[in-house]
């Protein structure tokens, strides 16, 4: 019981743990701000993420807190595939109604109107 309680007197928080999961999240949450914003904070965690890895494979029993990184992690990368569909989703509008008609309305709904009638 001694060893035991040693053990877990010794062991430390990996860094940025916390932090690497709020990226995560944050990554996802942005993801509608032009996927831009949302990018950073993905790729930021997914390589604070990886450091902290490296460093809990190093010595698996000094450190705590491998669960936030795992989840953190793979919240970064569904926010940079969310962030990048979303950054190509709006690039692909801009090429269809031109940078001019995203501050008009007006613009914005005759061009769409005429790009739909161009499907058709």
């Amino acid at each position: 019981m001694e060893n035991l309680y040693n053990k877990s007197m010794e062991q430390q928080k990996l860094p940025n743990a916390t932090l690497i999961l709020v990226f995560g999240i944050l990554s996802i949450v942005s993801c509608c701000c032009y996927g831009i914003i949302g990018l950073v904070f993905g790729v930021i965690g997914l390589i604070l993420a990886n450091k902290a890895t490296k460093i809990y494979a190093q010595d698996p029993d000094l450190f705590t807190g491998i669960n936030n990184i795992k989840l953190g992690k793979t919240l970064s990368i569904i926010g940079i595939v969310l962030n990048v569909l979303v950054a190509i989703f709006f690039i692909w509008i801009i090429s269809i109604i031109g940078w001019d008609a995203l501050q008009n309305e007006e613009l914005m709904r005759e061009r769409m109107e005429e790009y739909f009638q161009n499907m058709q």
